[in-house]
């Protein structure tokens, strides 16, 4: 008997890749940084965890620019 499922795969998105970046983030006051599970595409990275490590779905409006270093 096959079971209901509530998701299904819309698209693969083949122009990203998963990377351990270590991201430097501003909490309270203090600079912090740990390894981040992210993907990448070249160009940007996009954290799949919030700073304090909760996972959180892919979101471009999280996107990091890669290359220029400043805070943003």
């Amino acid at each position: 008997m096959k079971k209901e499922t509530a998701m299904r795969v819309k698209e693969i998105l083949n122009n990203y890749e998963l990377c351990l970046a270590d991201i430097e983030v501003m909490l309270n006051g203090e600079t912090r940084s740990a390894p981040t599970l992210c993907v990448t595409d070249g160009h940007e990275v996009i954290p799949l965890n919030t700073p304090d490590g909760r996972p959180i779905q892919m979101n471009k409006a999280n996107a990091i620019q890669l290359g220029d270093g400043k805070w943003v």
